[in-house]
């Protein structure tokens, strides 16, 4: 693909308007540096030195769809809580539409805490629960989301198993959105694999894969034949299975199969990198690239996340000059 091309398409990022569904959370980094071990019990004691806030989940994919150049309406349910309030305030402050969130008293803000030492995530806690949503809610959900469809040129769902997104959520929206005429893209979790359907796009990483097939994916023909697998199981028209330093491999439904690999980058963390993917695979899609070059742009862009600390996004300026220097 020329390099002209892909950039005639990301260029074309700026009039997509993306409408996120899914589980917003914060991520939260205490970073320091670990100084000795605790004689209470053995794990390092970490001298903090500074804090921050990041959108995560389905926030992040967001802040992943402006950073690119697009733009973002959020929909989805947060507690009525402090971290809820500064999950509004920084989704307004990044540019995100966020007044299709509904705030629910009985269920906390999810937030993940991560504490870091010497560039290394020392330990994880986690604020959240993983209930369903209530019916009623589901039911707010589902006309948010039917009042904002028309305005928006494509869908994200981002499923990180949280309680947002349900079977009976699933089966409400997507034939709307199919009768729309609207793109899908859906980054899944186990629980709800076999209610996406129908979609446009499927990102299930390596291991969701194996799992949802109860295959192991060892070579290529296992691989062919886990894809095809799920291809039956789920009406979609492409799935992307994203396959860590092996690259992506994209299926369609007339059994074509492509291979993409893995750009040569450092890896400091993979943090937030399938919400980069499917933010730049949406955009892609939706600004004129075939699934193959929407896969390699997307690749492009997780390249540059991962080279990255935390929580992390990529600029337009970022992917196309990581494009420009890969050739």
């Amino acid at each position: 693909m020329l390099e002209q091309e892909i950039e005639q398409i990301i260029r074309r990022f700026s009039h997509q308007r993306l409408l996120v569904l899914g589980d917003l959370m914060l991520d939260q980094f205490i970073w320091g540096t670990a100084v000795r071990i605790s004689p209470e019990a053995p794990v390092p004691v970490v001298r903090i030195e500074r804090e921050s806030v990041h959108l995560g989940g389905a926030g992040n994919v967001a802040h992943n769809v402006i950073s690119l150049g697009g733009q973002a309406v959020c929909l989805g349910v947060i507690g009525e809580d402090e971290a809820g309030q500064r999950l509004v305030e920084t989704l307004q402050h990044i540019g995100a539409q966020a007044c299709g969130l509904i705030r629910d008293a009985t269920r906390p803000t999810t937030v993940k805490t991560r504490i870091i030492a010497h560039h290394q995530q020392v330990v994880r806690a986690d604020r959240e629960t993983r209930q369903p949503l209530h019916p009623s809610l589901t039911e707010q959900l589902v006309t948010r989301y039917a009042e904002r469809l028309p305005d928006v040129t494509g869908v994200i769902i981002s499923d990180y198993d949280k309680g947002v997104v349900t079977p009976s959520l699933l089966a409400q929206i997507l034939p709307l959105t199919e009768q729309a005429g609207k793109p899908v893209l859906v980054d899944p979790k186990l629980r709800n694999f076999r209610y996406y359907s129908p979609v446009t796009l499927l990102k299930p990483n390596l291991r969701e894969t194996e799992a949802v097939t109860q295959m192991e994916i060892t070579d290529d023909a296992s691989l062919r034949a886990a894809g095809q697998r799920i291809m039956r199981l789920v009406r979609c028209q492409y799935l992307l299975v994203t396959r860590g330093e092996a690259g992506m491999t994209l299926f369609s439904r007339d059994d074509q199969l492509t291979h993409i690999p893995a750009m040569a980058r450092e890896v400091y963390d993979v943090t937030g990198a399938g919400d980069t993917t499917i933010a730049a695979l949406a955009l892609a899609l939706l600004s004129g690239a075939t699934p193959a070059q929407a896969a390699l742009i997307a690749n492009h862009a997780a390249s540059v996340v991962i080279g990255k600390i935390g929580t992390a996004t990529v600029s337009q300026h970022e992917l196309l000059t990581t494009i420009h220097q890969t050739g």
